[in-house]
C-alpha cells in the first residue's frame, strides 16, 4: 500500500522508539518525511535509512520545549516540502517514580513542559499550516496513562490527561476546517523509554500487559497512520487506546 503519496509527515520524537517506526511506516507508504529529536546522530542515520529505502526525509534538531526552534522545524519542512499534511506529535518524557509529595518542582516542570507544552507548541504552528493549505491531521502521543492513574506517576499521568483534553478540544476548533486531531495512547511499549522506567526489568511491564507481552512500536506507528489516512477520515477528537487491554 501506498497510502500516503504526495503527502508530507513531520514526526516529532522520532529518533528512537514509536517515533522512529512511525517515520519509517510513512516513508514506505510514500510521504517525505520531516524527522525531528533532540538526538541528531540518530536522526542522521534514520535520514539515511529512509533514503536508502527510496524515501525521501529531512532531518531537523528540534527541542520541543523551545518555542523558536518548533517554529523554525514546521516552517523548514513547509519551505522543504511545501506543505504540511500529518503531524504526529511523539516526543516524550517519563518521570522517575515518587509520590506526589516527593516529586520535586523541576522535575514536575520538567514533565509538564515537554509533554504537555512541548506538544501545544508544535500543533500551534503545524495547524496554522494546515489552515493555510485547507486541511491536514495531527495525532498526539498521550498514553494508557491519560485515561487512569499510575502508582508514583503523578506527573507524567497529569501530562497525558491534559494532553488528551487539549485533543479533543483542538478537535472541535478544526472540524470545519477540514482538519483532524485525535491521540494514541500507547501501553506498554518495547522501546528504550519502557528500559528506562522499568530499570531494564521489562517483565515488569509485560505482567501489566492482559495480553501478556509488551506491544511494539510498528504496532503503533499503524495505528496512526490508520487516523491519519483516507481510512479514518470520519474520526476527529478521539482517544484511542493501543494497549494490549492495559487500561481497561
Amino acid at each position: 500500500m501506498r497510502r500516503f503519496t504526495g503527502r508530507v509527515a513531520f514526526i516529532t520524537g522520532a529518533a528512537s522508539g514509536i517515533g522512529r517506526a512511525t517515520a519509517l511506516a510513512f516513508a514506505k507508504e510514500g510521504a517525505r518525511v520531516a524527522i525531528t529529536d533532540r538526538a541528531e546522530a540518530a536522526l542522521d542515520r534514520l535520514r539515511t535509512e529512509i533514503e536508502a529505502e527510496g524515501g525521501e526525509a529531512i532531518a531537523i534538531r528540534c527541542d520541543v520545549s523551545v518555542p523558536e526552534e518548533v517554529e523554525a522545524a514546521v516552517a523548514r519542512t513547509v519551505a522543504r516540502f511545501g506543505r504540511l499534511d500529518c503531524a504526529f506529535n511523539n516526543a516524550g518524557v517519563e518521570n522517575e517514580a515518587a509520590p506526589v509529595h516527593a516529586i520535586a518542582l523541576d522535575a514536575w516542570d520538567r514533565i509538564l513542559t515537554i509533554n504537555l507544552r512541548g506538544t501545544f507548541l508544535c500543533m500551534k504552528h503545524e495547524l496554522a499550516q494546515m489552515l493555510r493549505q485547507g486541511g491536514g491531521v495531527v495525532v498526539n502521543t498521550a498514553s494508557g496513562a491519560g485515561i487512569r492513574g499510575v502508582a508514583g506517576g503523578a506527573s507524567y499521568a497529569a501530562s497525558k490527561h491534559a494532553l488528551i483534553g487539549l485533543t479533543k478540544s483542538a478537535a472541535l476548533d478544526y472540524a470545519k476546517a477540514n482538519i483532524r486531531v485525535n491521540a494514541v495512547l500507547p501501553g506498554n511499549i518495547a522501546t528504550p523509554m519502557m528500559d528506562r522506567f522499568t530499570g531494564g526489568d521489562i517483565q515488569k511491564a509485560i505482567d501489566l500487559e492482559p495480553v501478556g507481552r509488551l506491544g511494539k512500536p510498528e504496532e503503533i506507528a499503524e495505528a496512526v497512520l490508520w487516523m491519519c489516512s483516507d481510512l479514518g477520515a470520519f474520526v476527529t477528537g478521539a482517544a484511542i487506546s493501543v494497549d494490549g487491554g492495559w487500561s481497561l
